[in-house]
């Protein structure tokens, strides 16, 4: 292996890893969605499907947007509530004293961006204010046209199920507004929202030495936005 590609994969290695951690789970899911997908099929004697067939159809699709937007939802919630939002003890929280968005000065942009910042840092006007916001933006932009596919994905598969019962579909805003749209939603929800509020309330007590998402082990419980 070379040396560049030794610093390549040092350098990239948590994203390198996650990314992969992804499609394991992905095609994971694909296999045992189909597995368990043929499985109501034969308990409702109808002929069961292949596992492009599956992978390809509103069953499966569904599935992976309803997980898709809830985690995008997680994100863009918390790049944006940590602005003005703290929790004292936290290294997952900004210092009390840091509420808001902070000067041009300690943010490094405009006539204080330095000569690596971005470009769009040192631009000034609309740009930099799309800039200053791109990552929430984006984060958002990404949960709601999950959230919108799984709409779309999720009354196609509802409407199957419907027809294989003998029973009319739903329309996509009657859909929209049933149970089985909101409960597969909050069902989502309400787990990123327990994940987030145990990790910012645990890290205040709890430490995990070398990890960026844990204070030093001898620091103070009080001690906020401090990392290891």
């Amino acid at each position: 292996m070379s040396r560049s590609l030794r610093g390549f994969l040092r350098d990239n290695g948590l994203g390198l890893t996650f990314l992969t951690l992804f499609v394991l789970a992905l095609i994971g899911q694909a296999f045992a969605g189909h597995a368990d997908f043929d499985n109501r099929l034969a308990a409702e004697d109808l002929q069961q499907v292949t596992l492009g067939e599956h992978m390809t159809s509103s069953d499966f699709a569904v599935d992976v947007m309803e997980n898709w937007q809830s985690e995008y939802l997680q994100f863009f919630l918390y790049v944006f509530l940590t602005v003005w939002l703290v929790q004292r003890g936290s290294p997952e929280s900004k210092h009390p004293e840091h509420i808001g968005v902070e000067s041009d000065e300690k943010q490094r942009v405009g006539p204080y961006a330095g000569a690596d910042s971005p470009r769009w840092a040192a631009a000034g006007g609309l740009r930099l204010r799309l800039y200053a916001s791109s990552l929430g933006y984006v984060m958002g932009t990404v949960f709601v046209l999950s959230w919108f596919a799984q709409s779309i994905t999720g009354v196609a598969a509802y409407n199957e199920e419907q027809l294989r019962g003998l029973q009319a579909p739903d329309s996509w805003p009657d859909y929209v507004a049933s149970a089985d749209f909101w409960n597969r939603t909050l069902q989502n929800w309400q787990s990123e929202f327990l994940a987030i509020a145990s990790m910012a309330i645990l890290s205040v007590y709890l430490r995990q030495r070398g990890s960026p998402e844990s204070k030093p082990v001898g620091a103070a419980h009080s001690s906020t936005g401090v990392e290891g």
